[in-house]
């Protein structure tokens, strides 16, 4: 079992750099097809299962799932130990089930877990309660299982740049540090000092206090005219964050995902029209 879910993970590793649409560390995806976009998820499940089933892959060859920070939060253990690591692995299965067309970018709890440092959730340090979980269920595979994930985690693609001028990110630079994100760290191999504040992907991975000019500065940046991340907690599922930003969450019983086609453009309000709730979806 542990040998098992140490070469589905290795496998998801090859398969992230395979991507035949990735670019660096950018998907890029043609006017053709559909796809679903979704917040956060920490561990939720249910929401999980909601998005599988209205993306209906199987039937729809053409559609891609964008789906982002899988882990922290959700069921626990005995011990209070987390175990969004299991929808983490059923995440990296359904990839494998649907090459290219499944697409995992990276969020700031991804880059906590490869660095081992703190980060907390409703009062919990998450690395270390995941990483108990971990151990107790796989004993002494869990110090190997722990690395293909920190390895898995590594290797997925930082954002997601649309032929009809969307962008789909974790979240974006904060204002503060707009100067110093690089744009270049999507056209070269990542590296661990990237993820480390203050990196360019640690900048992309962990912004908030997102004020228009940067949002405006970071459209241009990326050419593009809409831009979708995730990273901070929106009650209702969503929000409109300025003329062009739309924030994300997937993680909660009012969560929210986006449904697009793929070959038309969209202005913020039509990007809203397009919401779809997770608990509408049986």
């Amino acid at each position: 079992m542990p040998r098992t879910i140490i070469e589905l993970l290795k496998n998801g590793t090859r398969a992230n750099y395979d991507d035949a649409f990735r670019r660096g560390n950018l998907v890029e995806l043609p006017a053709m097809g559909s796809l679903i976009i979704t917040g956060d998820l920490h561990g939720h499940r249910r929401n999980f299962e909601r998005i599988v089933t209205f993306a209906d892959l199987p039937n729809n060859p053409e559609r891609h799932v964008i789906l982002q920070e899988i882990i922290h939060g959700g069921p626990e253990d005995l011990h209070g130990g987390c175990l969004s690591y299991k929808l983490l692995l059923d995440a990296v299965r359904y990839q494998a089930a649907f090459p290219g067309q499944v697409h995992l970018i990276m969020g700031n709890h991804d880059t906590a877990f490869i660095l081992n440092s703190e980060v907390m959730k409703d009062g919990k340090e998450m690395n270390r309660a995941m990483c108990m979980a971990l151990e107790r269920e796989y004993k002494q595979a869990g110090g190997d299982i722990i690395q293909a994930m920190k390895n898995y985690l590594f290797s997925q693609p930082l954002a997601v740049r649309c032929e009809n001028r969307i962008w789909i990110s974790h979240s974006l630079p904060a204002d503060r540090f707009a100067d110093k994100f690089d744009p270049k760290i999507m056209e070269r191999p990542l590296q661990i000092d990237d993820i480390t504040r203050p990196g360019s992907a640690y900048l992309l991975t962990w912004g908030r206090n997102l004020g228009q000019e940067l949002i405006d500065k970071m459209a241009k940046m990326f050419d593009v005219d809409v831009l979708v991340v995730g990273h901070q907690q929106q009650d209702q599922g969503w929000c409109k964050a300025g003329k062009n930003l739309l924030i994300l969450a997937s993680n909660h019983n009012h969560g929210h995902m986006l449904s697009i086609n793929l070959e038309k453009n969209y202005n913020i309000e039509q990007l809203i029209d397009a919401l779809v709730p997770l608990a509408s979806i049986v």
